[in-house]
């Protein structure tokens, strides 16, 4: 055998062992794809349905939403109703009750003492009696 016989042999022997090597990554890159697409289609599988339920649920909530926003309108329209009536009956009320009530404690104090001499007052120094005026003036507040 001469010296490119024996060269063409390594040669060939190196193709073979370069063309096996790849014929094994290549098995192994296909059993890795194949995992990968069932993975992926077992994935799309349990997806569908989840979204599904998902969307389900948002859809409730949605509507839970809009339920309560209607709810929330109620209750702002019942407080504005409410708040108008206490101003009205306050004002209905309000006023004629307090003159009823001044009048009753008027006459009231007015027969408790129909019998009774009227009591002494005593001037203390540095203070004001109530109903009485400091300096003889009175503070008025403009009407502007």
């Amino acid at each position: 055998m001469s010296g490119g016989e024996v060269a063409g042999i390594l040669v060939a022997v190196f193709w073979a062992i370069l063309v096996s090597f790849l014929a094994l990554v290549l098995v192994r890159l296909a059993q890795t794809l194949k995992a990968t697409t069932k993975m992926v289609a077992d994935v799309s599988e349990q997806a569908v349905p989840l979204l599904a339920d998902a969307s389900a649920t948002v859809r409730s909530a949605h509507s839970q939403l809009a339920r309560v926003d209607a709810i929330a309108a109620d209750v702002q329209e019942v407080t504005a109703n409410a708040s108008a009536l206490s101003s009205t009956v306050s004002s209905a009320f309000g006023g004629p009750l307090v003159k009823v009530a001044a009048f009753g404690y008027g006459v009231r104090r007015a027969i408790g003492k129909k019998g009774e001499p009227e009591p002494q007052r005593t001037v203390v120094p540095g203070r004001i009696l109530p109903g009485a005026r400091r300096g003889g003036r009175r503070n008025r507040r403009s009407k502007d």
